[in-house]
C-alpha cells in the first residue's frame, strides 16, 4: 500500500466527539488497511458551538497523526499553509464529518484528492463531491438520479453511542434512590445559565423528594470541572441572582471531585470520558440542547431538554450564519437578542422541536422547555416524573423506537477501506 492521507474535516465538540471518534478508532482497527502507512489528519473549521479546546482534546487521540486548531483553518483554505508547513501524500482522501460541506470540495480539489462527505439530512454539491455517506433514504431521494449513484446509506452516526459491557438499565421504581444526570453543555454561552440553573434544581428537588439522589455532571471533554466551578461563583457569573440564587463550589473526596451547592447537595462530577456506564444509571437527564440529546436517545435514558433565555445575549449558540453574526464584535448582542427573541416566540408559537429524539419522531417525546423557565417549575416536573414510573418507561420505550439506525461507523469505516484500496 503507497503512503495515504486521510484528512477529516470536522468543527464542534459535539461532532469530535459522536462522529470523529468512532470513525477514528474503528478505521485504525482496520486489518486490511496498512496502518503504518496512513496518516490521520483532522482539520477543524471554526463553529459557532466551539470551545476552543477541540484541538487539545483531538491531540490527545492516539488515533489521529496531526490536528489543525480552527484559528488556522481560513489561511489553510484560502493558501494551501499551515503554521508547522504540513506536507501531504500523492494519494488522499477528504472524509466530512462536520462543518460546511463546501471545504470539503475545496480541500479535495486543492489536494488532487477523493472527497467523502457524511450527509446527516442533505448532500449538497453532488456534481463535484465523489462520494456520499448518507443517513437514510430521504437524503438520497433529494439529489438527482444521475448522482444517486454516490450516495451509500449508512445510518445515523448520532446512534454510534455503544457499551462494550453493558450495565443491567436502572428500575423505575424511584421511591427510594434514583440517580439524575444534569448537563449543562460545554460552550460558555450555555455554561453561564446551564451550571446555575441546574444547580438550583438540584437543591429543589433534593429538598422535597423523599428518597436520596445521586446527582452526577459528565463532564464534557472540552471543558475541565474548574470551568464548572467558575460559572457557579457569583464574582464571576452575574446571571446566578436570576437563576435561582445558588452558587457552587469544588470539593474533593476520597479521589472524588464534587460541585457542592450552598445547601449542601454534592454534585459527582464525571471526567472520564465517554461515561455511557454511568449514564445508563440514570432515571432521568436535565440536559441543554445539542449533541447530547442524541446520545442520551441513543441510550435509550429518559430527559427533560431545558433552553432558558435569561439572557439573550448569552445564547450564541445557534447554526449557520445566525451564530455567526451574533459573535461579531460591537453588533454581536444586539443581534443575539434579536435572533433569540424570534426563536423563542416562534418556537413557542409553532412547536418547533430542538431534541434530536423528538426531531426524530416528528413530535415531542421528551419534554422541552423554552424560555424564562423557573426552577419550581422544573423541579415539580422533575419530581412528577420520578413519582410516575410509568411514564419514565413509556418515555424509554418510545427512545428505542425512534433512535437511529446504528452501525453508521463501520459502513464509513468500509467506504474509506474500498476507496483506499482503489487508489
Amino acid at each position: 500500500m503507497p503512503e495515504f492521507d486521510l484528512i477529516i474535516l470536522s468543527n464542534g465538540p459535539g461532532e469530535i466527539t459522536t462522529w470523529v471518534l468512532p470513525v477514528v478508532k474503528r478505521i485504525r482497527a482496520l486489518k486490511e488497511i496498512c496502518q503504518e502507512k496512513l496518516r490521520i489528519s483532522l482539520i477543524l473549521s471554526p463553529c459557532p458551538h466551539s470551545t476552543g479546546n477541540e484541538h487539545k482534546i483531538a491531540q490527545a487521540w492516539p488515533e489521529i497523526d496531526r490536528v489543525l486548531p480552527a484559528r488556522e483553518f481560513f489561511s489553510f483554505l484560502l493558501w494551501g499553509k499551515t503554521r508547522e508547513n504540513w506536507d501531504w501524500h500523492e494519494r488522499g482522501l477528504v472524509l466530512f464529518l462536520g462543518g460546511d460541506q463546501f471545504f470539503a470540495l475545496v480541500i479535495a480539489k486543492r489536494l488532487g484528492y477523493s472527497s467523502l462527505v457524511y450527509a446527516e439530512w442533505e448532500a449538497r454539491w453532488y456534481r463535484h463531491i465523489d462520494h456520499f455517506a448518507a443517513m437514510n433514504q430521504k437524503v438520497v431521494e433529494k439529489i438527482p438520479p444521475a448522482f444517486r449513484h454516490k450516495c451509500t446509506i449508512v445510518g445515523d452516526l448520532m446512534a454510534e453511542t455503544s457499551i462494550s459491557n453493558p450495565p443491567s438499565p436502572p428500575s423505575y421504581n424511584c421511591r427510594h434512590f434514583v440517580t439524575i444526570g444534569l448537563l449543562p453543555g460545554s460552550k460558555p454561552s450555555k455554561l453561564v445559565q446551564g451550571v446555575p440553573f441546574l444547580m438550583a434544581i438540584a437543591e429543589y428537588v433534593w429538598e422535597r423528594w423523599g428518597g436520596k439522589i445521586d446527582f452526577i455532571i459528565p463532564v464534557a471533554p472540552t471543558i475541565t470541572p474548574e470551568i464548572l466551578g467558575f460559572y457557579a461563583q457569583k464574582k464571576h457569573n452575574p446571571l446566578i441572582a436570576k437563576l435561582g440564587n445558588i452558587e457552587g463550589k469544588l470539593v474533593e473526596e476520597n479521589s472524588q471531585i464534587y460541585l457542592q451547592t450552598d445547601g449542601g447537595v454534592k454534585i459527582r462530577l464525571i471526567t472520564r470520558f465517554p461515561c455511557y456506564e454511568e449514564l445508563t444509571k440514570c432515571q432521568l437527564c436535565l440536559t441543554t440542547v445539542g449533541a447530547n440529546t442524541a446520545q442520551l436517545g441513543a441510550l435509550t435514558i429518559p430527559m427533560i431538554v431545558l433552553i432558558p433565555t435569561y439572557q439573550l445575549t448569552a445564547m450564541k449558540s445557534w447554526d449557520g450564519l445566525p451564530g455567526l453574526l451574533a459573535n461579531l464584535p460591537v453588533i454581536g448582542d444586539i443581534w443575539a437578542r434579536i435572533v433569540n427573541w424570534l426563536v423563542v416566540k416562534y418556537t413557542l408559537k409553532n412547536k418547533r422541536l430542538y431534541a434530536w429524539p423528538n426531531i426524530w419522531a416528528k413530535k415531542e417525546i421528551v419534554p422541552e422547555l423554552i424560555g424564562n423557565l423557573k426552577v419550581e417549575k422544573v423541579g415539580e416536573l422533575v419530581i412528577e416524573m420520578l413519582e410516575n414510573p410509568e411514564k419514565l418507561a413509556a418515555i424509554k420505550s418510545s427512545l428505542k423506537q425512534v433512535r437511529g439506525e446504528g452501525g453508521a461507523a463501520a459502513k464509513i469505516c468500509q467506504m474509506v477501506a474500498k476507496i483506499i484500496r482503489e487508489n
